[in-house]
C-alpha cells in the first residue's frame, strides 16, 4: 500500500499521493490516530469543515493472512467530541488495499446541496453525482449500487441516519456476498459522512489479486501453521459455533446482561434470546449458524438469521444487539429483536447507540420495558426523523436529558455496550479510560481469569488490553484471532515480517501500539479532556446491581488514572 487517496469535497479535487515517511508503515487505528493528531485541529466542529473522514485498511490487508481485512474509519466524534476509529469487517478493506490505498482521506465540505458518491477503480478514483441515491436505505442503496457497478464491488454507505446527521449513524460495508451488514457503527461518523455529502464508497478492484508477501517461504510455512491453531483452538470453534451470542448466558451468570436500562444484570427471559437457542433458531429455519463476512476467513462468528418462512432477515445477529434491544428491553423475542436490528441497519444506525436510548426511553415512561411494537414504531421514528426520533437517533445521552432520565450507560457521550460495568469491572475499567468512549473493543475483560465484580486486578488487566488491541486494529485483524495469536505471538510477528519484508520483534508491535493510544489521547487532551472524562456515571458506584451480589463500581479513581499513566510493557 503505497499511495493515499485525498478528496476534498468543497473543491471536488481527487488526488493521490505518496504517503509520508513517518506515515510508511502505520494502518488502521494508528494511521487515524497520528495523521488527525497532526492534520486536525482537535477543537474543531465534528460536523464542520475542518474534520477528516478517514478510510483505511491495516497493514496485513489484501493480503492472504485470515481475518486480515478489517476496515477502520476514523475522525472526530460528533458523539464524543474526541477522537474516534471505528472499525469493521466485509470486503471494504480489502479491496482498498489490494488497489494500493494506504487510506482514503474526505475532507472539506461541499459548497452547495450537492450529493456524491466516490467511486475508485485501479485507474484511479471519480466523485460522482448521488442522485437517485440519496434518500434510500443501506440495504437499497448497495444493491442498486452493485446493479450498476457490478456486483463484485465493495461498498461503503450510509443510510437516512447519516443522511440526517444524527450522532447515532455508522458506516455501512458489504460483506462476501454484496450485503451492507458489516457496520462501522460506533462514534456517529455515519453523521460526518452525511455532513460531507457523500452517500457511499464504491470500490472496483477489478485485476488486482491478493498483495504478494515479500519473503512468500517464509509465509506459507507460518500461514499453515496459523490455519492449524485456528483450525484446531476451542475457542475459535465456540465462535464458529455460537458466535458472539455464546456470551448471553455467559453475561447474564454473573450479572453482567444488561437488563432494564442497565438497571441489573439478569433477564428472566435470558433462555429464549441466548447463543443456544439463536442457533436452533436459524438451523431450524435452514438459515447459516456461520458465515465468513470476509473471504478466507475460518473463524466464521458471523450468522444469517432468517424468518418463519426460512426468508433472510438479517447477518449477523449480534450479541450487543440481542442484549442491547433484548434484555436491556425486556424483549425476549429474537424475531423482533432481528427486525429492529433489520430496521437499524437500513437506517444506517448503531445498535448499541440506539438500544441504549431506546432503555433509556423507556426508564424516561416514553414506552414501557417489554413493549415489542412501541420499540419498532420508535426505530421507524429515527428512520423518519421525526423530533421523537432525532432525540433517539442522536444517542442515549440526548435522550436521558430530554426525558430526564439521571440512569444513562454513557461515557464520553457514547453508549456502553452489552457488559454491566459493575458486574464486568474491568471492562468498566476500558468504558471509563478508553480514548474512544465506552468501547467494548478497546479492551473487553469477560473472558479474562478475575472475579469480575471484584476491584481487584481490574485496572491491570483493562491496561493490558487496552495496550494489546491496538496491534490487531492497526494490522487490521479480526480481535478474535486474538484467541490464538495471543497465545503465539512468535506467529503475529512471523505474519507480519513474512508478508510486510520487516522484521519485527512482539516489542516493536506493542510500540505501535502504545504510540497509537499515546496520539490518541494527546488529539483528547488538546480536544479538552481531562481525567475527569476517564469516569463512569455516578450512579453506576452508588447505586447496587441486584444480580452481581449487589456490587457497585468501585475501582478507584487513582487506579483509573494510572491506567495509561504508568503502563509499561
Amino acid at each position: 500500500m503505497s499511495k493515499i487517496l485525498r478528496v476534498n469535497m468543497s473543491t471536488l479535487s481527487v488526488v493521490t499521493e505518496k504517503p509520508k515517511e513517518d506515515y510508511r508503515l502505520l494502518g488502521g487505528r494508528a494511521f487515524i490516530a497520528k495523521y488527525m493528531l497532526t492534520e486536525v485541529k482537535a477543537t474543531c466542529e465534528p460536523l464542520g469543515r475542518h474534520n477528516l473522514l478517514i478510510f483505511t485498511p491495516g497493514l496485513l490487508g489484501g493480503s492472504m493472512v485470515f481475518s486480515s481485512g478489517r476496515i477502520s474509519i476514523g475522525g472526530k466524534s460528533p458523539l464524543t467530541g474526541g477522537i474516534k476509529e471505528s472499525n469493521g469487517g466485509g470486503v471494504v478493506g480489502i479491496k482498498l488495499a489490494r488497489l494500493g490505498y494506504q487510506a482514503v482521506i474526505i475532507e472539506d465540505l461541499p459548497k452547495d446541496a450537492q450529493k456524491y458518491i466516490l467511486k475508485i477503480t485501479v485507474t484511479g478514483a471519480e466523485l460522482l453525482s448521488a442522485e437517485g441515491y440519496w434518500g434510500s436505505g443501506v440495504y437499497e442503496t448497495a444493491a442498486r449500487l452493485r446493479q450498476d457497478f457490478g456486483e463484485k464491488v465493495a461498498i461503503s454507505c450510509i443510510g437516512s441516519a447519516g443522511e440526517n446527521r444524527l450522532l447515532a449513524a455508522g458506516i455501512a460495508n458489504t460483506d462476501t456476498e454484496g450485503v451492507p451488514s458489516r457496520y462501522s457503527g460506533r462514534g456517529g461518523l455515519g453523521a460526518v459522512m452525511g455532513s460531507k455529502g457523500l452517500k457511499a464508497l464504491v470500490i472496483d478492484d477489478t485485476g488486482m489479486g491478493n498483495l504478494e508477501p515479500q519473503r512468500p517461504e517464509a509465509f506459507k510455512s507460518v500461514i499453515q501453521e496459523y490455519a492449524r491453531l485456528l483450525k484446531t483452538s476451542p475457542v475459535i470453534k465456540n465462535y464458529t459455533d455460537f458466535g458472539t451470542a455464546a456470551l448471553v448466558n455467559l453475561t447474564n451468570a454473573i450479572g453482567g446482561l444488561p437488563t432494564r436500562n442497565f438497571s441489573t444484570g439478569q433477564f428472566s427471559g435470558v433462555d429464549k434470546i441466548s447463543g443456544e437457542t439463536l442457533r436452533e433458531t436459524i438451523l431450524t429455519r435452514k438459515g447459516k449458524p456461520a458465515h465468513a463476512c470476509m473471504p478466507g476467513c475460518l473463524i466464521k462468528c458471523s450468522n444469517v438469521y432468517v424468518d418463519e418462512q426460512g426468508k433472510d432477515l438479517v447477518a449477523p445477529l449480534e450479541y450487543e444487539t440481542i442484549a442491547l434491544m433484548g434484555s436491556n428491553l425486556e424483549i425476549e423475542d429474537l424475531d423482533v429483536i432481528a427486525h429492529l436490528n433489520y430496521l437499524c441497519n437500513d437506517y444506517g444506525l448503531d445498535t448499541i447507540e440506539v438500544g441504549a436510548a431506546l432503555g433509556v426511553a423507556m426508564a424516561g415512561g416514553l414506552l414501557p420495558f417489554g413493549d415489542k411494537e412501541g420499540a419498532i414504531r420508535l426505530v421507524e421514528e429515527i428512520g423518519k426523523a421525526t423530533l421523537t426520533g432525532r432525540v433517539l437517533g442522536n444517542g442515549a445521552k440526548l435522550a436521558g436529558q430530554v426525558l430526564g432520565v439521571l440512569e444513562v450507560p454513557v461515557v464520553k457521550g457514547q453508549a456502553m455496550a452489552a457488559y454491566e460495568p459493575r458486574a464486568i469491572k474491568g471492562t468498566g475499567v476500558t468504558y471509563a479510560t478508553s480514548p474512544m468512549g465506552a468501547d467494548h473493543t478497546a479492551g473487553n475483560s469477560i473472558r479474562a481469569d478475575l472475579k469480575h465484580n471484584s476491584p481487584k486486578g481490574q485496572a491491570a488487566f483493562s491496561q493490558k488490553a487496552q495496550y494489546t488491541v491496538p496491534i490487531y486494529d492497526d494490522l487490521g485483524l479480526c480481535l478474535f484471532s486474538m484467541g490464538v495469536l495471543g497465545a503465539h505471538p512468535e506467529i503475529l510477528c512471523q505474519l507480519v515480517n513474512s508478508q510486510l519484508g520487516t522484521d519485527y520483534v512482539l516489542e516493536e508491535l506493542q510500540a505501535i501500539a502504545r504510540n497509537t493510544i499515546k496520539w490518541e489521547r494527546a488529539f483528547n487532551q488538546a480536544a479538552g479532556f481531562t481525567n475527569v472524562n476517564d469516569r463512569l456515571p455516578e450512579h453506576f458506584t452508588e447505586i447496587p446491581n441486584p444480580a452481581a451480589e449487589n456490587a457497585v463500581f468501585d475501582v478507584t479513581g487513582e487506579e483509573l488514572d494510572n491506567v495509561h499513566r504508568t503502563f509499561t510493557t
